[in-house]
């Protein structure tokens, strides 16, 4: 309580009314599944259209699943599903991509070593045949490699092991390994669409000796052919900088060469990227002589062609901020950052030398004029101007092999915090309605697996208690095979949906059948944002559909509907409708999936609103305040015809008093509050009895 200690006139904020309880949102959704880039253990990022997956995880393209024989395209169910989602009407949704890569074991561990290990362990698993029928190489890891030529030595500081020294200085000096590949670029995440074109543009700054007279005085330093110039008062540069020294157009000398900063002071020292010059230049900047200093803008393109990234005004010495090396490192600061760069430069260049980084990277021909440039009276830096381009493919990236339950289930690593899989959901509070798409394509020969995964959902949604699953039916499936699915089954938070929808493959421009889960959860989406989770999402058109596997019709359905299967119907000038909304639980409370649905939107509503009872004085007071929160809450809903009955107090009760509470309830710190409502149940059955009528009969 405030104290009054002096007099005075004291001003007190008060409230009158009891504390409200905002709805929560019933809309967001989460797939888990393959697809071709994408993070494996870190958080999901919530994705509101399918241009945002495809930045993330890949475009629609069939996935290339692999085994140690030949590889074998799929159908790319996730990207189809997160396609379909958004169409029908979803806007919010969480992806875990869920991967197996073709080692041994079927684990996947992320890379970390060094290049050098990789090249001493062959990570290549053979030579297949792709699509085009050309030799395609798959690595066991996923990971798309382009290895680009440099020095024949390195020292080991240069390609140091980050797990085994903090930085390059610790690693001993007289360790050096000979690799011929000395640059090494890696496909930040496993998969195919990780064999990026990757487009190098070298472009020159502004001349930092233009109008200078005699800025520049060339010292040789090994007789007629110097390796080094001592340049005095030459200013905005650093050691490791790449400066081009470049002649003027009106001279008959052509010495344009690339040189490293080596130190700087009083004088600055460049050296000769290749080691030689032919003679000592006197180079006059008011002649027209430049200085520039060299920086790499990089592209990266989609297998496809698209552009994926795209980075500027990168620099070649290690040292900036803005180094290739820094921008595109293997342990990035904010982990979470990590989609925005898809590529990781390898080798720890942090020591590597900008001079090793740019022959890697720029062939001979792009660091030299040719004889036709020659002739032209071009020079380096006229090409500069334009940027110099050099383009590389990355190879041996893949989808890996067929996921398996192990993978869907994921894993936690306390010490790393990271998860995968399922585990990824469980972190992520706001989900409601979670699915798998495509788990169950090909279902006759995978029955297994695709039990399996479908258990794991299910227990995934009991667990985490507020969320639903949808599950597919399998492709081909008649009705004695889609009943005897059914009857493994028997859970409130499930509902099962056949047959499977037939649409227009954007991608191979033909008609393809797809799982309904995606369909259908947006459907569940759009429902609840049109009229409201309590309604039924059932009688509800699915707009992305030429049609369904079969044509169900109400002999059918009056076998399938009391099991809970959910069939998908087309009704002629009514088109193709979702005509089913059960769960599969045994239980009538819980037949509908709105009931479901809706009774998981109040207590997650109340469990959040009412926070701020935790720790208060469990009295009669607290009692009345928590009583009228519910109270109001449950009016608003009465209000809206989520509840049945003519007046409030026969659409709900709350109760919170001694007689929901023993003593030894106090004495142990609980509050039991009682909730009891009439939820509104769907019209699933609409009878009208029609019987005959006399105008002279009375009564």
């Amino acid at each position: 309580m405030p104290e009054y200690l002096a007099p005075g006139v004291f001003i007190e904020e008060t409230s009158f009314r009891s504390k409200s309880i905002e709805g929560v949102s019933t809309t967001t959704t989460g797939f888990i599944g393959a697809s071709r880039f994408g993070p494996i253990d870190l958080e999901p990022e919530l994705i509101t259209s399918l241009g945002e997956f495809e930045r993330i995880y890949g475009t629609g393209e069939p996935l290339v699943f692999s085994t140690k024989t030949a590889p074998k395209a799929a159908i790319h169910d996730l990207w189809q599903g997160v396609r379909a989602f958004f169409l029908e009407g979803g806007s919010r949704l969480y992806v875990s991509r869920t991967f197996r890569p073709l080692n041994s074991t079927g684990t996947y561990t992320a890379p970390t070593a060094t290049a050098q290990s990789e090249v001493n362990k062959d990570a290549r698993v053979g030579s297949f045949a792709d699509p085009g029928n050309s030799a395609y190489t798959f690595y066991e890891d996923g990971h798309a490699r382009l290895w680009l030529s440099g020095a024949a030595a390195v020292p080991l500081a240069g390609i140091y092991d980050e797990t085994q020294y903090a930085k390059p200085a610790d690693v001993p000096k007289e360790q050096t390994i000979k690799v011929q590949n000395t640059l090494l670029l890696r496909s930040r995440f496993p998969g195919s669409y990780g064999n990026f074109q990757v487009r190098f543009v070298l472009q020159g700054g502004a001349n930092l000796i233009a109008g200078k007279k005699k800025a520049i005085f060339p010292d040789p330093k090994d007789g007629d052919k110097p390796k080094e110039y001592e340049f005095p008062n030459l200013t905005g540069v650093s050691v490791g900088d790449l400066i081009l020294l470049d002649e003027d157009r009106a001279t008959t000398q052509n010495f344009s060469k690339v040189y490293m900063v080596k130190s700087v002071g009083s004088d600055v020292v460049l050296t000769a990227l290749d080691g030689t010059d032919s003679k000592t230049h006197d180079l006059d900047g008011s002649k027209g002589y430049v200085a520039r200093k060299l920086t790499l803008n990089l592209e990266v393109l989609s297998p496809e062609g698209a552009l994926v990234g795209a980075w500027s005004a990168l620099s070649f010495n290690p040292a900036d901020d803005s180094a290739i090396t820094r921008v595109f490192k293997q342990r990035l600061d904010n982990p979470q950052s990590a989609i925005r760069y898809p590529l990781v430069i390898q080798h720890g260049l942090e020591a590597v030398k900008a001079s090793g980084l740019f022959t890697g990277v720029f062939s001979t021909s792009a660091q030299h004029l040719s004889e036709v440039e020659k002739n032209q009276g071009l020079t380096l830096a006229d090409k500069l101007l334009k940027g110099i381009l050099q383009t590389h493919a990355m190879t041996g990236g893949n989808d890996g092999a067929p996921p398996t339950p192990t993978e869907f289930e994921g894993k936690e690593d306390l010490a790393l915090n990271t998860r995968t899989g399922l585990k990824q959901f469980e972190a992520l509070e706001d989900i409601s309605i979670v699915a798998a798409p495509g788990i169950t394509r090909g279902y006759a020969s995978n029955t297994q697996n695709a039990q399996s995964i479908q258990n794991l959902l299910i227990a995934h949604c009991q667990k985490m208690r507020y969320r639903i699953a949808v599950l597919d039916s399998g492709d081909g499936m008649g009705i004695s095979d889609v009943r005897t699915m059914r009857s493994v089954y028997d859970t409130s938070h499930a509902a099962l949906y056949y047959p499977w929808v037939r649409i227009l493959d954007p991608i191979s421009k033909k008609e393809i059948l797809l799982p309904p889960s995606g369909f259908v959860a947006g459907i569940y989406a759009r429902n609840d944002i049109e009229r409201a989770v309590f309604k039924a999402p059932a009688n509800e058109i699915v707009s992305g559909a030429l049609g369904f596997e079969f044509n169900i019709h109400k002999a059918q359905q009056e076998v399938l509907n009391p099991e809970g299967i959910n069939c998908l119907r087309f009704f002629e000038g009514r088109g193709n409708r979702v005509w089913g909304a059960r769960t599969l639980s045994s239980d009538s409370e819980w037949k509908y999936v709105n009931i479901r649905r809706y009774f998981a939107y109040l207590e997650r509503s109340i469990e959040r609103g009412m926070q701020w009872a935790v720790f208060e004085p469990n009295g009669s007071q607290l009692w009345d305040n928590v009583r009228r929160t519910i109270e109001d809450f449950l009016l608003n809903e009465w209000q809206s015809g989520a509840l049945l009955g003519e007046k409030p107090e026969r659409a709900y009760f709350v109760r919170c008093d001694r007689s929901t509470m023993t003593q030894n309830d106090l004495d142990n710190g609980r509050l039991v509050c009682l909730v009891g409502v009439a939820p509104v149940k769907p019209a699933e059955f609409v009878i009208f009895r029609i019987g005959q009528w006399t105008a002279d009969r009375k009564g």
